[in-house]
């Protein structure tokens, strides 16, 4: 998966890599706005072609920062920050709807799209949850298949299954 930082990094953004339980993480964005996050199996080629002078904490991604940490311990159950993924205003629709999902449970593809007003647009929901610029942010790791089984994730089945006990996890230790 090679990437051309034009392609993807707003203009003036500035990156940042963290450490999470699962790998390394690279968050993007500016003072003002988190744009992406990527996931460990992307994180470490992208990071190759980034341009070292871009590297930075700006104010978005500094707070990203502190509240990857709180989630991956478990102190965190919603995030709260300002976000700007760049996309169509169906793909805006979707992956804002991906935060309305309850930390810990599950929406099938067709839940999500029904949600956004397109309920017969399951398949655009999950070529859309694809292309999420903010995993783990707006949890597109918590939309599953109608079947009930795990199904796509930009961070491949495994860390799906992972951050999901995680959840479940965290949850079960509150009572």
């Amino acid at each position: 998966m090679s990437r051309d930082t034009t392609s993807w990094m707003v203009e003036g953004d500035e990156w940042w890599v963290v450490d999470t339980p699962y790998g390394e993480m690279l968050l993007a964005g500016s003072e003002d706005e988190l744009h992406h996050v990527l996931l460990p199996n992307a994180t470490e080629e992208v990071r190759e072609t980034l341009e070292d002078e871009r590297e930075g904490r700006p104010g978005a991604v500094a707070e990203a920062e502190q509240q990857m940490k709180e989630y991956f311990a478990g102190e965190r159950l919603q995030f709260e920050l300002p976000l700007d993924p760049r996309g169509t205003p169906f793909q805006r629709s979707v992956w804002f709807a991906l935060g309305q999902i309850p930390y810990g449970e599950t929406s099938t593809y067709g839940q999500v799209a029904a949600r956004v007003g397109h309920p017969t647009a399951f398949r655009a929901v999950g070529a859309t949850n694809a292309r999420n610029p903010l995993p783990i942010v707006l949890p597109c790791h918590r939309v599953i298949g109608s079947n009930g089984k795990l199904v796509g994730f930009g961070g491949g089945i495994a860390l799906k299954e992972q951050l999901l006990a995680h959840e479940r996890g965290v949850l079960a230790g509150r009572g």
